[in-house]
């Protein structure tokens, strides 16, 4: 749900990771046309790498518990 998120409204999907600076430079390229693409692979990407640290942090509070 969060990729659709990601390409359809980038600035919002930053605000759900917990990154609302990135969402509001992202709302600010997003508002130009050609700026959309952009925001929308930065999302996708920022996304990815939200969900990597999780899966880190599981895994080391797996560790140290």
């Amino acid at each position: 749900m969060r990729l659709v998120l990601a390409i359809l409204l980038p600035w919002l999907q930053f605000f759900t990771i917990g990154r609302p600076f990135s969402g509001l430079v992202c709302l600010v390229l997003q508002l130009t046309v050609i700026g959309w693409i952009p925001a929308a692979i930065w999302s996708a990407y920022a996304l990815g790498q939200y969900k990597t640290d999780k899966k880190i942090e599981k895994a080391l509070s797996g560790r140290n518990g």
